[in-house]
């Protein structure tokens, strides 16, 4: 990240702080809380203290015009409804004075509204992507919650489909104007990369179009099931962060878990745990099972697109190695898709 870039992301950090300064006061008994920068990424995060009881929330900044107000809305619909219908453990939306859970805030001189969502805190500690073995045992489980997110989907297939959220799907992932940017705008991007990722894109998407979009393939998902929106505590995993959740192919969850390790040696024993866990759930068809490499490979580019186009410590850490590390599996899926045509 270059100097000139650091201080604007300093900038716009500040920006995110005075805003979370002003919205707890939005909330009962938090004006006297303290306010502390826990992550900045597509939104600022924040862990809010009570400073009577020491109770422990967290706040989410939400950058304007990455999500609408009503696409928020729909979140926090799907949210409850998971915490009410199902067993999976969530972080709830908390309601403002008001009433509502949606509070929004304009700093002066400053036209930009930003909507602010106070969350329930959840104990637990994020799954370590280094830890081989422990990782496989989560993944079974996170396989099992995965279903149950699209069970539920399903059941409430009409109620949800009314609810305005983002669509992830070809287009909008590796299309003309792809929502996170373009795969060949990332860093460390050559000639030979951008033939050689071409080659995969167009091999994705008749997949994906014989694949289908039928309410059993394709539905409301979370979308960024990856290990820092994980919590493990006494051998259950908890769910945080519904910020991506939106309309895509289930299987896609499952290449969100993966992020950022696609390339990692024991990724296979991961997807198997996962299936392992599905399959306690939810049925899974081998046909289902032969496309797995097909969404990893597409949230792969996605993510090669977002580091590009995103400043932050995240991109800043993974930067054009990530990129590098991609050819390999590039080669390895364009192998895979002429054996399972």
């Amino acid at each position: 990240m270059s100097h000139s870039s650091t201080e604007l992301w300093k900038d716009h950090v500040e920006v995110f702080n005075q805003v979370a300064k002003h919205v707890v006061h939005s909330y009962s008994n938090l004006s006297q809380a303290t306010v502390d920068l826990l992550n900045y990424s597509e939104n600022a995060t924040y862990l809010v203290t009570n400073a009577s009881n020491a109770e422990k929330f967290i706040l989410r900044v939400c950058r304007p015009g990455y999500h609408t107000k009503t696409e928020i809305e729909g979140e926090v619909h799907w949210i409850s409804s998971i915490y009410k219908d199902t067993s999976v453990e969530v972080s709830l939306p908390v309601a403002g004075k008001n009433g509502e859970y949606i509070q929004t805030v304009q700093l002066e001189n400053d036209p930009k509204e930003y909507c602010c969502v106070l969350f329930t805190y959840l104990e637990g500690v994020t799954p370590d992507a280094n830890n081989e073995r422990e990782l496989v045992k989560q993944f079974e489980l996170i396989g099992e919650i995965s279903a149950h997110f699209h069970q539920h989907a399903i059941d409430n297939w009409d109620t949800f489909n009314e609810i305005k959220r983002p669509t992830w799907d070809y287009e909008t992932i590796l299309g003309e104007q792809p929502i996170w940017g373009r795969w060949q705008d990332g860093v460390a991007i050559t000639p030979e990369r951008i033939e050689l990722f071409q080659k995969v894109a167009d091999t994705i998407k008749p997949r994906l179009e014989r694949f289908g979009k039928d309410p059993h393939h394709f539905g409301l998902i979370h979308a960024d099931l990856r290990n820092t929106n994980l919590l493990v505590k006494d051998e259950q995993v908890k769910v945080i962060d519904f910020d991506d959740s939106g309309f895509g192919w289930y299987l896609f969850d499952l290449a969100s878990s993966l992020t950022f390790i696609e390339h990692k040696p024991y990724v296979p024993d991961l997807v198997q745990a996962w299936i392992k866990g599905y399959r306690k759930v939810r049925k899974l068809i081998k046909e289902e099972e032969q496309e797995i490499p097909t969404f990893i490979m597409m949230r792969r580019l996605q993510l090669i697109a977002w580091i590009g186009s995103r400043e932050n410590e995240t991109t800043r850490e993974l930067g054009g190695e990530y990129t590098v590390q991609t050819d390999f599996l590039a080669r390895q899926y364009l192998e895979y898709s002429k054996r399972f045509s």
